[in-house]
């Protein structure tokens, strides 16, 4: 004859003996880091359902936890002792923290250990972004949870801190809506404004970094001799007719999702007081691409000259959106330049063309 077995029987010994507040904060980090990392789910508004409490509560709810893991307060005792007797019952005093003041030290304490984690990156490699800033914030949570629960099941059973939910939200309804005093009234209204004003401020933070600056990069690049890109060696002595390659990259940083055009334009020009003057101009080649944030477009240019001349510009110029009909190096959002100077082989008529190999 078969039993049932309970499923909560086979986890661990010390995972089944977790405090029920240990447990709910180790399941609101993992949640939190699911929803953050998760393509998909943290374009969702459950993003900063989750990311804000996240920020301003179990961080130093589990420090709190591991710095006091005793019952706080008075507790009522049926053993005879060494404490004062109350109607036949004794009451004791523990070094611990009440319910309200766990709370409140959380909150605090939260909104202090943010951004100290903050200001430690910000001297990493890493630096303040999302992704460092989640799996800190998340692994000191963490180490604080396992602290705390070890050093409860330390403690005597009837010592040990547990959440008395119904006796929290009574102590809470007192006093914030039954005050003793007009001090106290006051005091709960400065205590509101400031918590919500912090949740505001830090929450606003972390969860809408700071996005940097926003740009472009439009390189050249070259293969060397171990088939490596690298931004050296570019061809500039031609023999007409001669092929040789160019690869062209664009990067995108402009936090959204970008078209891009690039031109390419062959021209001589001559320089007069410091200024560049366009005698000819022939437009060689067109491109446009699209890409999302940190998206890299390259293509391969086979420059096959067949103009003769010296110091001849070979110009790519790169827009955001549609080439102007007019394009030029003031105009352009990026410009780059290659001087090129391409002898002669035979009769043929002067141009340089540029086809692009996907």
């Amino acid at each position: 004859m078969s039993r049932d077995v309970d499923p909560w029987l086979l986890l661990p010994d010390p995972v089944r003996r977790l405090p029920a507040d240990l447990v709910f904060i180790i399941c609101f980090v993992i949640a939190t880091c699911v929803v953050v990392l998760v393509p998909g789910l943290n374009d969702t508004p459950i993003r900063a359902v989750l990311g804000l409490p996240f920020v301003l509560f179990p961080p130093g709810y589990a420090f709190i936890a591991a710095l006091f893991p005793e019952a706080g307060g008075f507790e009522e005792s049926d053993r005879q002792g060494d404490a004062s007797e109350t109607d036949g019952r004794f009451s004791r005093f523990n070094e611990g923290i009440d319910g309200l003041e766990r709370v409140a030290l959380s909150f605090g304490t939260s909104i202090a250990i943010v951004p100290l984690i903050g200001l430690v990156l910000n001297f990493t490699p890493w630096g303040i972004r999302l992704v460092p800033v989640l799996l800190s914030i998340s692994g000191f949570t963490l180490l604080m949870t396992v602290i705390a629960a070890v050093r409860r099941w330390n403690l005597p059973e009837d010592e040990r801190f547990s959440v008395p939910y119904k006796q929290w939200s009574g102590d809470a309804r007192s006093e914030l809506f039954e005050p003793d005093t007009r001090a106290d009234a006051a005091l709960n209204v400065v205590l509101v404004v400031s918590v919500v004003l912090a949740s505001a401020s830090v929450g606003y933070a972390v969860l809408v970094p700071n996005q940097g600056e926003s740009f472009s990069e439009f390189y050249l690049l070259t293969e060397n001799d171990d088939g490596e890109l690298v931004a050296d060696g570019y061809p500039t002595n031609f023999t007409q007719g001669e092929r040789k390659p160019v690869i062209v990259g664009i990067e995108n940083h402009e936090h959204e999702r970008t078209n891009y055009s690039a031109v390419v334009l062959l021209q001589n020009v001559t320089t007069r007081n410091n200024s560049t003057v366009v005698n000819d101009e022939q437009q060689l080649q067109r491109f446009q691409t699209t890409l999302g944030q940190n998206e890299t477009w390259r293509t391969t240019h086979n420059i096959t000259a067949t103009m003769t001349g010296t110091r001849l510009r070979l110009i790519y110029l790169l827009y955001k959106g549609d080439v102007p009909r007019n394009p030029t190096a003031d105009n352009a959002y990026r410009e780059l330049h290659l001087w090129v100077n391409v002898t002669a082989n035979g009769s043929s008529p002067a141009q340089v063309t540029a086809a692009p190999t996907r």
